[in-house]
């Protein structure tokens, strides 16, 4: 029985995973492992929804000192297991289902683990028994008997690689294993055929250059240093990376290329959800990325809003709720990056202009004054600065803050008829209307329709009477 991607489950079931993902993000953990264990009884192959198990079990146990515990502590457990066991080689699936069962409720129980990779494997799954088999290794990386049968997973779907590189662990563990060395170089072998093409080539198949390098692998290198616009292909993309991350479930390139793929595609939902995966591992997430999935978080709000029906009688309520929620989470979200990473000066702007939009101008004006320093953000940070200065009437505070802007300013782009624009209502504030009205005729030169610069001018003028 092969595994399978997402897009290969019937869509009822794959409605039903994407429910079990939303119990998961709402910690309503006993409703999701219910949910998904079901689902895994129809798709026993289905990779995504049995790796979103697991979490949702680990999830639910808490953080503990060790990934496995030696003593079987479920106390329902021991029949469950010992019926699954003679159930392993005549009925594996059964006693898949069974241990999976008793791994949601126990995440740490040695015995059920054992026993589900045997039933993996036996089923023809060995892509799920890797989900165990990694975890078990990375726990008794001397036992033989494990090692064993990872590298027996790693060859069955193809990473003859890794099974070398188990096998060389093992034998630093076991250095005068004959049995061992003569595996080993086995795997070798194996893996210098599949990677070299050297097997098509023996039986006329190949060519110089597939032993060079595999055309396949050629174009999925191709793919990935690329930004792809086409669906068919990012969707292929996908579902190899996810099936990749089986066995690699840390690789933070893979992750960041789901995760961008995901975005493209608009589907930030589920990109969301490889952001946590992000977040899960050790020192992987940082500043550039703790943005990204803020404005990923962002664009679901602003999705779901677009989503709502205006025909519905509580549209207007639950889109100011979402409009809310989304605004409340935009602040304290950037509020924790700017106190977590203080030194970035983008994440400050980035709250100056939220306590701006919120008329908390006391606050608006520290962020942005800080943010002067960083030389992408000077001048926009400047002009919120004089903003700010405004809006607590000390004009010629702001006014000197804007002539500072237009000195560094060159060109005649959007940005200076914003500085412009900004001087020019600050000069009329203070009284200063000749001032005021040679800011708003420099814009009108140039674009006669910025604004309401032309109903400005064409006002002034004619109180000059020359209208």
């Amino acid at each position: 029985m092969p595994e399978k991607s997402l897009s290969e489950i019937p869509k009822p079931l794959r409605d039903q995973y994407e429910k079990g993902l939303t119990a998961i993000e709402r910690n309503n953990l006993d409703y999701a492992i219910e949910l998904l264990l079901t689902i895994l009884k129809s798709e026993p192959g289905f990779l995504a929804c049995r790796d979103a198990l697991r979490k949702a079990g680990q999830k639910k146990a808490g953080a503990s000192t060790g990934l496995f515990k030696r003593i079987v502590s479920s106390a329902g457990s021991g029949p469950t297991l010992a019926k699954a066991k003679f159930m392993v080689e005549s009925q594996p699936l059964e006693a898949l289902a069974m241990t999976e069962q008793v791994i949601a409720g126990d995440p740490r129980n040695t015995m059920a683990h054992d026993l589900f990779t045997r039933a993996a494997m036996a089923a023809d799954l060995p892509r799920t028994a890797l989900l165990s088999l990694v975890a078990m290794r990375q726990e008794s990386p001397a036992d033989k008997d494990v090692s064993l049968r990872l590298a027996a997973a790693y060859t069955a779907i193809g990473q003859s690689d890794k099974a070398e590189a188990v096998f060389e662990s093992l034998m630093r563990h076991h250095p005068n294993d004959p049995e061992l060395g003569m595996m080993m170089k086995n795997a070798s072998a194996s893996r210098t055929l599949n990677s070299g093409g050297y097997e098509q080539m023996a039986s006329g198949t190949g060519s110089f250059r597939s032993a060079l390098k595999d055309a396949g692998e050629a174009k999925r290198l191709e793919q990935e240093s690329r930004i792809t616009k086409d669906g068919a292909q990012a969707t292929s993309l996908l579902e190899e990376y996810e099936a990749r991350l089986a066995t690699e479930p840390e690789n933070l390139k893979l992750l960041k290329n789901i995760v961008d793929l995901l975005n493209q595609q608009k589907d930030y939902y589920r990109a969301l959800e490889f952001y946590n995966r992000i977040e899960a591992i050790p020192s992987a997430m940082d500043a550039a990325l703790e943005r990204d999935r803020f404005e990923t978080v962002v664009k679901r709000y602003n999705q779901v809003i677009e989503q709502l029906d205006p025909a519905a009688a509580d549209y207007e309520e639950q889109r100011t709720a979402l409009l809310a929620q989304r605004d409340d989470y935009v602040l304290e979200d950037c509020r924790t990056r700017v106190e977590k990473y203080p030194t970035d000066l983008a994440n400050r702007f980035d709250l100056g202009v939220l306590y701006f939009s919120r008329g908390r101008i006391g606050e608006a004006i520290p962020e942005f004054q800080k943010a002067e320093s960083n030389p992408n953000k000077r001048l926009q940070a400047m002009l919120y600065s004089a903003r700010c200065f405004a809006a607590q009437n000390k004009n010629d505070m702001a006014a000197r803050k804007l002539q500072a802007v237009l000195k560094e300013k060159t060109g005649f782009d959007e940005e200076r008829k914003e500085v412009l624009y900004t001087y020019g209502c600050v000069l009329e504030k203070m009284g200063k209307k000749e001032e005021s009205m040679d800011q708003f005729k420099l814009i009108y030169e140039v674009d006669v329709s910025y604004r309401d610069v032309s109903a400005r001018v064409d006002a002034y003028y004619a109180s000059q009477g020359g209208g």
